[in-house]
Formats: C-alpha cells, structure tokens, sequence
C-alpha cells in the first residue's frame, strides 16, 4: 500500500524555493511519482512541476526560477487513472483576486459529486484531481479574506485533506476535523515551515512548535502566525496505519516517536503471537522496529537476513517471465548464513494481497531455513481505505476472505500470527476513539457515497 502525498511549505525565508526542495526530499517516501512546488515573490506565484523523484524533477536552473521568500511544495502518488503532469501539484489557480496555489495530502469522498454539481453551473475542469474541487468552491466564495473563504468553501467536503495554500501574501495549513493526516508546525528564525511529518523540519534545523489541531487553519503573513479553528471535530481520525508503515521512523507522528511506537507494536506482538524461532528477521525496512522490539520480548537473536536494495525505482523493468519471482527477488535477498538451518520468525508490518509474502517466504526456505513462521505487526486489512491511501480493492485484501489459517497456506508458512487491534492500541497507548482504524475495522468515521466518483480517477494527495 502507498500513501498518496507529502506536503511541506515555508513562509519567510529568502530561499524558500531552496528549502521546500529539501523538505520534499524528506517525504519522498510519501510519494514517488510527482512533485513540484509554487514560490511567490512580491504578488506573484511561479510554479514548476514535473514526474519522477524530487531530485529528478528539480535541478539548480529550476530552483533559481522560483525566486522568494515562500514556497508550498508537494510529492504525490497517485491511485487509479492516468499518470499525467495535470495532476502533479501543488495546483495554481488564478482567481480575480490573484493566484492561489493548493496542495493536497488525502481524499475527498464527496469530490465526484461536487464536481457533478459545480459543472451543471457550468464550471470546466481541467484535471482529474480531486483536489480542484476546492479551487472551484474558492472561486465562488466573493466576500472576506482567503482564510475565510477557505474556511467556508471546505464546509463543503468531506474526507481527509491537510492542505497548503499560498497566495501573494499568505501561507495557509488547513486540517480536516478529524484529523486523518498528519500536519506539523515548526519555526525557522523568523519564518513558519508546514510539513506532512516531523522529519522534514529536522533536515533544515527547523524548532518543532506542535501538530496542527484537527479542524484548525494556521496563517502566516506579514502579521506573523494566526491560528483559528474553522470546524468542529465530531471525533477522532487519525490514521493508525501513519504509525504502522506510512511515516518514517524518525518522526514524531500523532504526539508520538514512530520508530518507539513501532518497537511497542512488536512488543505486543510477542506476547500476543510467540514463535518458536531461533532467529527473529524484519522484512526491511519498515519492519525492522517491530521485530527488534519482537526479539526483545521473547529474548531471541535478531538479525538481518533480508537484504533491502534501495536502488529499485518504481519504474524498473521486468523480464516477462526469465525468473521466477523476479520482482521481490530484485528488491530483498537473503542472507543464507543467517537463516540457513533455523527457525526463522519473520516480522512485517502488513499483509496486504499475500502474494509478495509469498514469495518471501518461499525466498527464505530456499535459502535453508529449517521452518519460517511470518507474524504481523498490525491486525488484519480486511477493508480498502478511502481517506489517502491507496489500498486495493476489498476483493484483493486476502484477509477479507479468508480465515488466518487459510492464509498461512496459501503462504505457505508453517505459522502466521497477526497484533489484534486491541493490542495495537495497547501498544499506542491511546484511545481507539481518537483514531480511525477503518482498513482493519471497516468502521468509517465519515459516511462514504454509494459509488465511486465517477471522473475523479486520480485523488488529489
């Protein structure tokens, strides 16, 4: 599973454009596909944008044609629908007031039907991104300041949107009320940084203040920092799986260190699911603080017995059929001294489709371990999510339909053991109330349409 975006944005740094480009490179794990990023010099917005990587899409001639001193910027992956650079953001949109550029992290569950209705008025789109709807809705807001028609327009959406707007002469961060994607605050001398995660104000020394409320908006301009709530919050949202797999370790995610967080979901684990192992092997990398705090608890060795290559691009070309399990095998190896022979308990983070586990295992009884039993560090994705993160279908989740043992065979694991979702609370340390655990639960804490949106293919963040 991928989350769809990242977001960063700075206000008051005279090389802001500079500065959104290492923050990008920090989330790039939040997206692959797209990036880009819109500065603004006196009353004007200049954007660049481009497919690939941030470092692919960004060299010093681009930097230097986006001169000021604030910059919002945006890494995308998108769902369904076509790759194209219309979708790539932030988006810039000329309204009569001026320009106004937006950047997306989340999905709006309502987008089709406001586009429907927005283009019976006679409205025109110009991509596939549901994150233009709320340019439109911008646009027919005339009285009050952009903050306030801001506030007004998202009275119409609903879903997961944090969100980044600039404009000749503000800086605006906008949660949702429930809070399902992350959203930080951090200060740069005397400018303000946004950022989807914690680890991106740590590369360029910003001071971290707070996260973002769910359902507040925060404004930086010439007055310095507003902050005021736009909506009320009817329950917690969070998503659960930031804290699984989506945010980098070195963040500091819902109040919360991913990488303890992690390591206390492999904890739980262990009391909840033992394995009878010699060895304990994280499928790396998101696994590996869950199988450290795994082997911790039983009080087994921990190793490194898969190999991770960080040099395989999304867009890495496979022979059709010249080797057997050809795509994990290019992205993991084994490490045959350290499983041949043993016991081997492998931890992973999730268990989505079960076919890349699969051929995990099948990796590492060809390598010689003597027995492998995989165990999870989350509980069963039995439903797709629709709140920005692109999930398969609820007919491909394999736990949706079949029991754990069933899945333990088609894995062919001599064990498979899951967190159940109260230990992934106990883990947390948290109310189940404060956060949205939908992929596991099916519980969603906003009503969803009863069909897909029927143009907006690709979701916006």
């Amino acid at each position: 599973m991928k989350d769809h975006c990242g977001i960063f944005g700075i206000w008051g740094h005279t090389e802001a454009s500079h500065l959104v480009y290492l923050g990008l490179h920090a989330l790039q794990h939040r997206g692959q596909e797209a990036a880009g990023i819109v500065a603004g010099q006196g009353g004007g917005l200049r954007a660049h944008r481009g497919m690939g990587l941030v470092a692919d899409v960004f060299d010093a001639a681009a930097l230097a044609s986006l001169p000021g001193d604030r910059a919002i910027g945006h890494v995308r992956y998108s769902t369904a629908g076509p790759s194209a650079l219309g979708n790539a953001q932030p988006l810039l949109f000329n309204f009569s007031r001026g320009p106004v550029a937006v950047a997306h992290n989340g999905t709006l569950v309502n987008a089709g039907e406001i586009q429907a209705r927005l283009e019976a008025k006679g409205s025109i789109f110009q991509t596939t991104s549901d994150t233009e709807v709320i340019g439109h809705l911008i646009a027919q807001e005339r009285e009050g300041s952009l903050a306030d028609r801001i506030a007004r327009a998202l009275a119409h959406v609903q879903g997961a949107y944090s969100l980044l707007f600039l404009s000749g002469d503000r800086m605006i961060g906008v949660r949702d009320p429930f809070g399902f994607r992350p959203l930080v605050l951090g200060k740069l001398r005397e400018g303000y940084v946004l950022a989807s995660e914690s680890c991106a104000l740590d590369l360029i020394d910003a001071e971290y203040l707070y996260e973002v409320e769910p359902g507040e908006m925060v404004v930086a301009g010439p007055d310095g920092l507003v902050r005021r709530r736009f909506a009320e919050s009817p329950r917690g949202g969070r998503c659960v799986f930031e804290h699984v797999y989506f945010a980098r370790p070195d963040t500091r995610l819902f109040g919360q260190d991913v990488h303890e967080v992690r390591k206390r979901l492999g904890r739980e684990l262990a009391r909840e699911a033992p394995a009878s192992a010699d060895v304990v092997v994280p499928v790396p990398d998101s696994g590996v603080p869950a199988a450290i705090g795994y082997a911790e608890t039983l009080g087994v060795p921990f190793d490194m017995g898969l190999v991770r290559s960080h040099y395989v691009g999304r867009t890495f070309i496979e022979p059709a059929q010249s080797i057997r399990h050809f795509g994990v095998k290019v992205k993991l190896s084994a490490v045959r001294d350290s499983l041949r022979g043993r016991r081997v308990a492998v931890v992973d983070d999730s268990l989505v489709r079960g076919t890349t586990s699969r051929k995990i295992v099948a990796m590492i009884r060809a390598a010689g371990a003597a027995e492998v039993h995989l165990r999870i560090a989350a509980p069963p994705t039995r439903f797709p999510c629709r709140f920005g993160i692109d999930t398969p279908t609820r007919q491909e989740l394999i736990a949706s339909s079949h029991s754990i043992d069933e899945i333990a065979r088609f894995i062919t694991a001599d064990s498979l053991g899951y967190l159940s979702l109260s230990g992934l609370f106990r883990a947390l340390g948290r109310e189940r109330a404060d956060y949205c655990d939908a992929c596991f639960s099916g519980d969603y804490p906003v009503a969803l349409p009863e069909e897909e949106p029927r143009r907006l293919h690709v979701l916006g963040g």
